[in-house]
């Protein structure tokens, strides 16, 4: 089953974030994950639905489905934490996926930050296919500055070239502030989140320009042509193309990784996961000289308002998880059949 059988209709009904999160482990548990993982995984899917974070929500779970009964990850992998140094830890996910294996090296990862004011955690062997600001963000609510890349399976056109090579490959970054939210941003290094491409082609909707590209390398609006043998294009020519290489290096090579190119499913059709790597930094602010670093995050935040800047990253995904924990996560009715389909069958 493909994520294009997320279909809408007009109804719509109401879910708590834990009734969700509930049918989303049944789901994962009935197709073949165990119970840790399944907990870990709809955690995610369900925090990044309950932000308004679609692409990246229940839009996902035919994809993990599939993926899971292919044979492609393995559901019940138990990962395998390293501490190599001082400020190094290091995982391999086992061919599961990415999540349990941080959380996994968490308590680890955040003691050496606090140890030596910073750390680094390298996951390889690893399936990541969920919105990146979650992994990040707790971190944040801890007081510690986290910043996370991930690559993904080839679909983007670097810069100057005439065939994809890199992933999506996106960059998350969390930072606390003082009076208010952490400072949280999630972006991908192409145009535009793959996630996206596929809910525009299932609405009929077109892409703006400068997206990607059709299976002849001509620019298209036409969210089927980019992926039906075209490609995305890096976000802001050379630049978004030299960050997308980057985490390249950072998320694969460094971590042990498979690169976006390296890895083949076509033995597992159904396979929907990237098999890569993830890279995470965690910085404690504490160890630094001057002012509180939270209060100096409050600061810039005051002053880009001053600026004129109406509305800060993270913002519309925090004004969305707010609505939701008042009256509920909002989900579409035949989203809604399918997952209790998914779960049952």
């Amino acid at each position: 089953m493909s994520a294009s059988s997320l279909d809408h209709d007009s109804s719509t009904t109401h879910l708590s974030y834990e009734k969700l999160t509930m049918l989303l482990q049944r789901i994962f548990i009935r197709h073949g994950t165990s119970e840790s993982v399944a907990q870990v995984l709809a955690e995610n899917c369900a925090s990044a639905e309950r932000d308004g974070a679609h692409s990246h929500g229940v839009f996902r779970m035919p994809g993990y489905v599939s993926t899971l009964n292919s044979g492609w990850v393995n559901g019940k992998a138990v990962p395998i934490v390293d501490d190599v140094a001082s400020g190094f830890v290091r995982v391999d996910a086992a061919n599961g996926f990415a999540q349990p294996a941080l959380a996994a090296a968490r308590a680890l990862l955040v003691s050496k930050a606090r140890s030596a004011g910073i750390a680094l955690l390298a996951i390889h062997n690893s399936h990541h296919f969920a919105a990146l600001w979650p992994d990040v963000e707790p971190f944040a609510d801890e007081g510690l500055v986290a910043l996370s890349v991930v690559n993904s399976m080839t679909c983007v056109v670097p810069h100057g070239a005439d065939r994809p090579l890199f992933g999506t490959n996106p960059i998350a970054f969390a930072a606390p502030r003082a009076d208010g939210a952490p400072i949280v941003f999630d972006l991908a290094t192409s145009a535009i989140a793959h996630g996206d491409v596929q809910i525009a082609a299932r609405k009929g909707e077109r892409l703006p320009p400068g997206m990607g590209v059709d299976s002849l390398g001509q620019p298209t609006q036409d969210p089927k042509a980019v992926l039906e043998g075209g490609a995305l294009l890096p976000f802001g020519g050379h630049k978004g193309s030299a960050l997308s290489m980057m985490v390249e290096l950072l998320a694969a090579a460094l971590t042990g990784g498979n690169f976006s190119f390296e890895f083949n499913w076509s033995d597992h059709p159904g396979a929907r996961t990237p098999w890569t790597g993830q890279l995470v930094i965690l910085i404690d602010p504490s160890k630094t000289a001057g002012q509180n670093f939270a209060e100096r995050s409050q600061e810039l935040v005051r002053q880009m308002h001053a600026a004129g800047l109406r509305r800060l990253p993270g913002d519309r995904r925090h004004r969305t998880r707010a609505k939701s924990q008042e009256a509920g996560i909002e989900i579409d009715a035949k989203d809604l059949r399918l997952l209790r389909e998914l779960a049952e069958g």
